[in-house]
């Protein structure tokens, strides 16, 4: 079984979720497995996802997958060792992903992606609680490549070469940046943001919600920004559906993975993002002939 790290040195914020989809889409011909902490559960221990699950038992992110992706097996264990073991004996998969585990180091995966992002990248950072660093920047050296995400869709050749000369590593280094849908979705019906006249309320909880409140946010929007998979207390639901009178209630996709059930499907919609990378077909071939 091949496994694969997406992590990376700082608190969060890096973008992890979007490039684990982008591996999952691009192994669609493997036997993949997610494995996440499922941070913010209710739970403990190993859980495999299945119908009766939601994001209180395996958390937002996973639930996310689960929800997403048919074809793969997802699973939460805080112990990594102990997941990987229950993966192998329940699921088999060919691969396995392995969200956020960087700092894990009783698994020893046999490819890691470190991501960092443009705005915040580990060379300018300092370890908590000074900076956003888990750990110093020299956990660089595990990584077998590097994506810096988030960043300007017209970022230039000569931006990338001072961001890589900066970074100081002998693996190679990727650019991605994020690309919104030009739908919104909930689970019966689609809206088309171009065309989409009515004032709406925009949640978001997630670590930078920068990018996603001024892709949305037009005059007369409200704006609501809790913290990163923020857990929505009853009172905060009923705020929430007083505030989105007469309005369309849009969401980043793991907040509604929280969201969803608590409030009317008919007036709650998610925006999805995707991930494009610069040199994609070089980055596509290694990860590929890793897993063989």
């Amino acid at each position: 079984m091949k496994s694969i790290v997406v992590g990376n040195l700082s608190v969060g914020g890096t973008g992890k979720t979007p490039h684990i989809e982008y591996l999952i889409r691009l192994l669609r011909d493997k036997k993949v497995a997610t494995l996440s902490r499922g941070y913010g559960r209710t739970t403990k221990g190993f859980i495999l996802a299945d119908a009766t699950v939601d994001a209180t038992t395996i958390g937002d992110e996973p639930f996310q997958f689960f929800s997403k992706f048919k074809n793969i097996a997802v699973a939460v264990d805080g112990n990594r060792t102990n997941g990987i073991q229950q993966l192998e004996k329940l699921v088999n998969p060919e691969v396995v992903l392995l969200d956020d585990a960087f700092q894990h180091r009783k698994v020893t995966a046999g490819f890691y992606v470190l991501l960092t992002d443009y705005n915040h990248l580990f060379a300018d950072d300092f370890i908590l609680p000074f900076g956003n660093l888990r750990e110093p920047s020299m956990g660089k050296k595990r990584a077998d490549l590097i994506i810096v995400t988030k960043c300007p869709n017209d970022i230039t050749d000569l931006a990338k070469e001072k961001i890589k000369q900066k970074l100081k590593v002998d693996v190679p280094v990727y650019f991605s940046h994020i690309v919104y849908d030009e739908m919104v979705y909930n689970a019966n019906s689609q809206l088309r943001l171009a065309e989409m006249n009515q004032s709406k309320l925009i949640i978001a909880g997630i670590a930078n919600p920068t990018s996603f409140i001024e892709k949305l946010k037009n005059e007369g929007d409200e704006v609501l920004i809790y913290s990163d998979h923020h857990e929505f207390s009853a009172q905060e639901i009923e705020t929430i559906k007083a505030r989105a009178t007469n309005k369309i209630i849009i969401t980043t996709e793991k907040d509604y993975m929280r969201l969803q059930g608590k409030i009317d499907d008919a007036i709650l919609y998610y925006l999805p993002i995707k991930v494009a990378l610069d040199n994609t077909s070089q980055f596509d071939k290694t990860i590929l002939d890793y897993v063989g």
